[in-house]
């Protein structure tokens, strides 16, 4: 990118922040499609759904996560993405997140076949999440 003014950047879940620091530009997961914020933007307020999460540093340097659902704030020269979840994409472990997935599946179906009482909606965000980290490493 060449010479976008920096502005403060947060990726937050509920164990803390994934990333904050200062950034050119951050590109978001929105509900109905990608947002992408530069420094100066408009405040904005918007839902995320999961996906890839990209924080574009100075000098070029991409860093990308795989972010959860959560809502998106910019305010002046901040941005502020609050998610449920957030993995450095270069830090997803592909055989460990393909082995959750089959695992969660396996349980969704003893539930749905009234051989478990696993809680339906857990395993569910456990298979978005894991098909969220694949789809970020492009195997989805």
């Amino acid at each position: 990118m060449a010479d976008h003014p920096l502005f403060s950047v947060s990726v937050v879940t509920p164990e803390g922040a994934a990333f904050e620091g200062e950034a050119e530009m951050l590109i978001v997961p929105g509900a109905a499609g990608e947002i992408g914020v530069l420094a100066r933007h408009a405040p904005l307020v918007a839902l995320l759904k999961a996906g890839s999460t990209r924080v574009h540093l100075e000098g070029g340097e991409i860093r990308e996560f795989a972010t959860g659902h959560g809502f998106f704030q910019v305010l002046e020269d901040r941005a502020i993405a609050l998610v449920d979840d957030a993995v450095m994409a270069d830090e997803i472990d592909e055989r460990a997140v393909q082995r959750k997935l089959d695992e969660a599946r396996a349980e969704l179906d003893r539930v749905e076949r009234g051989e478990s009482d696993a809680d339906r909606w857990q395993l569910e965000q456990k298979i978005l999440h894991a098909e969220d980290q694949l789809r970020v490493l492009g195997h989805v």
